[in-house]
């Protein structure tokens, strides 16, 4: 007779990123999961969105009141969906009480931070993933199997989008204290994450332009708008428009696309391109259609803690994706100049 294994312990650490109500429903569903919350930073969040024991309860997950609690309940693994510049404490606590560790994105405000992390979590023996969901899309997926296949001949370039409204729903990541940076912070990174795995090369030099002008709000201090171009050593450019440019009267949040020009064809990548769209009291809806890519991505963290291997995307590629993000938010103050990025 087969022993069931011991239940995997998984504590969420903050309600601060939107993602992590997704995070809980994917992690209820899992057979074999003891879950928690914790959101003690909610109660001074600078906006009206349900944080803490309200949000736990709509949820119906079980909360304590501290991050003290959290880790005394012992967890085998903990997501951290923190404000941006609270990652790295949490990720270091979590390495010191071993246990392995799913991070938001980005994994730090900057590289000097992402590296620390990285390197408290090798120390512990632990897992450090990073959460870039897009990874797990078919579309993008069916890309990179084309391209490694060689069927469309070697990459040229690549044209890259991740644009969305304005998040003042979650009013932190406008605040650079929290956040680190606006537009330049939230949306490289994606595109960013799946450039590093398709090309399989670090990038050489970046050069980046932002504003402040989109949604008309003159007291943000942070951008709103962005594009970046990223040289690699073997000639492909690379651009993402990073843009808060959605409006937001529109009915979705926004999308992701990448356009692969290759030697003997293009590919385009639109994970979030389908879904129904229609009318209500409100308006304008849109409802997506597809893979569940936050519950593709947590479905791999937890195979991942459960048989002891390192999951995909990892530490190097967060710590990486930050170098470039500061890159930009550097060519970005001097007007655009081409900036390199550090050896390895």
């Amino acid at each position: 007779m087969t022993t069931a294994p011991a239940p995997l312990r998984v504590a969420v650490l903050s309600f601060a990123h939107t993602h992590a109500i997704s995070y809980v429903h994917a992690l209820k569903a899992m057979p074999g999961i003891e879950l928690i919350a914790a959101d003690p930073d909610g109660a001074a969040a600078p906006d009206d969105a349900p944080r803490g024991a309200e949000l736990a309860a709509q949820l119906g997950v079980a909360y304590v009141e501290s991050y003290d609690e959290a880790f005394a309940w012992k967890p085998d693994a903990v997501v951290v969906a923190s404000e941006n510049s609270r990652h790295r404490a949490l990720v270091e606590r979590a390495a010191a009480a071993g246990a392995h560790v799913l991070c938001e994105k980005p994994l730090a405000t900057t590289p000097a931070d992402a590296a620390a992390m990285q390197e408290a979590c090798e120390r512990a023996g632990v897992i450090l993933m990073v959460a870039y969901p897009v990874r797990f899309a078919p579309a993008f997926r069916d890309a990179l199997a084309q391209l490694r296949g060689g069927r469309l001949g070697a990459v040229l370039g690549v044209t890259g989008t991740n644009n969305g409204k304005l998040p003042q729903d979650r009013a932190w990541f406008t605040d650079p204290e929290l956040s680190g940076g606006g537009a330049l912070v939230d949306h490289v990174v994606h595109c960013a994450d799946l450039l590093d795995e398709l090309l399989g090369e670090r990038v050489a030099t970046v050069r980046a332009v932002s504003n402040r002008i989109l949604h008309g709000q003159r007291d943000l201090t942070v951008e709103t708008g962005g594009l970046v171009t990223l040289r690699y050593p073997s000639g492909v450019v690379a651009t993402i428009d990073c843009s808060w440019s959605q409006p937001m009267s529109a009915a979705t949040w926004g999308g992701l696309t990448l356009q692969i020009i290759a030697e003997r064809g293009t590919v385009t990548v639109a994970p979030f391109a389908k879904g129904v769209a229609g009318h209500d009291a409100h308006g304008e809806t849109w409802d997506p259609v597809g893979a569940d890519l936050d519950a593709l991505l947590l479905a791999e963290f937890v195979a991942a803690v459960r048989e002891g291997r390192r999951p995909q995307p990892d530490a190097g590629v967060g710590v990486r994706t930050v170098e470039i993000v500061a890159a930009a938010q550097a060519s970005a103050a001097r007007g655009g100049e081409v900036t390199p990025l550090p050896s390895p």
